[in-house]
């Protein structure tokens, strides 16, 4: 099971009851790919290659709504609201024979909410996700991020990150419900579960295209780091990521 850390949807928010305008309206955002290498699974110390769409908010302008400047756009300063997204791979015996005689895990899809603080060259995140798929539990990011623009064409950020999670969550992943030949019982209980930074770099080469890249180190804590799963594996969780995008605006 892979966390597919940078694949998200940086501000997807639902909006109920948009006014209808006759003109002016518009949505920008960039469709693209990426492949990289994660952790198997969480506590794994062995990598595998992951490879995801990308889709990331630029702008809805729609009567009354205007939200974001554009995926080339500065970010306007102040607080904003945010749609929250990840997806979490399916975790297997089959494709990690060190869990035989755990329970298989489907993908997850978590959806929520955020909360973000921009400035020029720096921004505050803090964001809750519910399990819609794979797990029911609740998970959340605590972050922050250095901005820094060193060009027109080079955007490149940087900053610690702290994971949580509920009981549900820890133990869907790091518990044993049952005593097996490698895993004594052992039952998680939520709460900070990981800490680490992440890095990313985005090159616009023209109006269009951009190329991203991306590396996180999160080192395991509480009942994440002192679980079977992760005794077996390690505490230490690198991910790096790189893909192409294309921005697209739509204009109804």
């Amino acid at each position: 099971m892979r966390v597919l850390s940078f694949v998200t949807v940086s501000a997807l928010a639902l909006v109920s009851g948009l006014p209808v305008a006759a003109q002016g309206r518009s949505l920008n955002f960039a469709l693209g790919a990426a492949v990289g290498s994660a952790p198997e699974y969480m506590g794994s110390d062995s990598m595998g290659g992951v490879a995801a769409p990308t889709l990331t908010f630029g702008s809805l302008k729609w009567g009354a709504v205007d939200m974001g400047n554009g995926i080339r756009g500065l970010p306007d300063n102040g607080a904003s609201v945010n749609a929250a997204f990840r997806v979490i791979d399916e975790r297997t015996a089959a494709t990690s024979p060190k869990l035989a005689g755990l329970a298989d895990i489907d993908l997850a899809i978590e959806l929520g909410v955020g909360l973000k603080y921009q400035q020029t060259n720096w921004m505050a995140f803090g964001e809750v996700r519910k399990g819609v798929t794979g797990h029911d539990g609740v998970t959340g990011t605590l972050g922050a991020d250095m901005i820094l623009r060193p060009t027109d064409h080079w955007v490149i950020t940087a900053g610690p990150r702290v994971n949580f999670g509920n009981d549900e969550f820890a133990n869907t992943y790091f518990g044993v419900s049952n005593a097996t030949a490698n895993y004594a019982a052992y039952t998680a209980t939520g709460g900070a579960l990981g800490a680490g930074v992440q890095a990313t770099a985005t090159y616009y080469i023209d109006d269009n295209w951009s190329l991203a890249g991306g590396v996180s180190y999160e080192k395991l804590l509480g009942d994440a780091a002192d679980s079977p799963i992760t005794m077996r594996g390690s505490e230490d969780q690198w991910r790096v990521q790189i893909g192409l995008s294309r921005q697209f605006t739509l204009n109804f």
